[in-house]
């Protein structure tokens, strides 16, 4: 027979006293017990369910030291575990969360926050998001289920609605209770309403925002929009004047008389702020008459009769075929009769080759220099001595530049002539 599992764990009578009663569990026997039963429970856990409202900001926030319990401590006896803890979420049986849903978490050693405002097509419908825990020291996982069921507002949404850009808070500072409940106070101050919800957190990069430098502390910004019942109050519409248009054009600050109340905590930029009335807004719903555009009835639908007649295509074939055939061999003729029949482009050419021969001719006659040389030139003998005298010219005299004929000057061992003397000289 086959044991269960915690019979090696101890006898199973020691805890109900019959059978082999007598035997008794050991102390470190009992403690594994304990801790393998901790560990199983421990992992299992129910649905956390909340209840949030449609058109109201909705935040909550995921505890790292909720789930530390998850993972063991393995650190070293005297030491604090603070293992890296991130969270993934995602719409249960979907890689993402819904459209109108937000996650942050800036880093491994803070809480994440799911945080946004959920739309009247989602009341009524149960929104399960999974959550995954990952420890980013020993790589272990938990995970558990959030189980959202959004009610309907009674006066959802609210007529007045107004949107603030505050430029040195960041979305997760302001997501916290207590600083978004001293912003909802400074504007319940200013506006005086009888009711006054947050409806919507977006951080400033999520609206095209830069990423701000890591200096002087600098933050990314974040919108908010509340709406009230009651319309918005002369502070608030301050930023409608003239006077502050032409500031905010110039990129200077707007004069506000209720900025006050605001700088203690929040710097607000009064350029940004949106103020939409709903009460004013045309309905572009139009009700659909019924009758209009619908086509009128045509009768009964008769198909084609199975006994269709043939249709002979071998005239369109012929007119298809022969007409580009009969202008391509058109077009053919008059080119082939201008390339062949006018001759006059045929002159030129014979013309053009003569004179490339003949250049060819002079360019190697040009290269053979090897003529007969003038008489003047050959060697002669000296009428006196008899000498035969060399030629005029040299192996690398240019022939080319040498005369003919020289005169009596340069010729070598000229016989000089004695001149007649004048009279009375003798």
């Amino acid at each position: 027979m086959q044991l269960p599992w915690w019979w090696e764990l101890g006898d199973p009578c020691a805890w109900t006293g019959q059978g082999r009663g007598t035997r008794r569990m050991s102390p470190a026997t009992t403690g594994t017990f304990l801790l393998t039963v901790y560990t199983i429970f421990s992992k299992v856990h129910s649905d956390r369910n909340v209840y949030p409202s449609a058109g109201v900001l909705f935040v909550h926030v995921l505890e790292r030291e909720y789930f530390k319990g998850e993972f063991p401590p393995y650190p070293k006896p005297g030491e604090i575990s603070n293992d890296p803890i991130t969270f993934n979420t995602n719409l249960m049986g979907y890689p993402d969360r819904p459209g109108w849903l937000r996650y942050i978490q800036r880093t491994p050693y803070s809480d994440g926050v799911l945080y946004g405002s959920p739309t009247a097509e989602n009341v009524g419908k149960p929104t399960v998001i999974e959550i995954t825990a990952y420890n980013r020291r020993t790589f272990e996982t938990a995970r558990h289920n959030l189980i959202i069921n959004i009610m309907s507002a009674e006066d959802f949404p609210l007529p007045y609605q107004a949107e603030f850009f505050i430029k040195n808070m960041n979305v997760e500072e302001m997501l916290a209770s207590e600083v978004l409940g001293d912003f909802l106070g400074a504007v319940k101050n200013v506006w005086q309403p009888e009711r006054l919800n947050a409806i919507n957190i977006t951080s400033a990069l999520d609206r095209g925002g830069r990423v701000p430098l890591p200096i002087n502390d600098m933050k990314e910004g974040v919108y908010v929009m509340v709406g009230a019942d009651v319309p918005f109050s002369s502070c608030l519409r301050e930023v409608e004047n003239p006077q502050n248009q032409l500031r905010c054009s110039q990129e200077m600050e707007p004069v506000i008389t209720c900025d006050k109340k605001f700088r203690t905590q929040f710097y607000i930029d009064w350029c940004k702020i949106s103020l939409v009335d709903r009460t004013k807004q045309v309905s572009t719903y139009q009700e659909v008459i019924r009758g209009e555009g619908i086509l009128p009835d045509g009768g009964e639908y008769k198909p084609p009769s199975d006994s269709l007649k043939s249709r002979d295509y071998y005239t369109d074939f012929l007119v298809t075929l022969a007409v580009p055939s009969a202008v391509a061999l058109v077009l053919f003729l008059i080119l082939a009769y201008i390339m062949c029949c006018r001759r006059e482009g045929v002159i030129q050419l014979v013309h053009h080759s003569a004179i490339q021969k003949s250049t060819k001719e002079l360019r190697d006659m040009s290269k053979n220099r090897e003529i007969a040389w003038p008489l003047s030139t050959l060697p002669v003998f000296h009428p006196v001595t008899g000498e035969i005298i060399p030629p005029l010219h040299t192996d690398n005299y240019e022939s080319t530049n040498m005369p003919l004929m020289q005169t009596q000057q340069n010729l070598p061992h000229q016989t000089q002539i004695p001149q007649q003397q004048t009279t009375g000289e003798y």
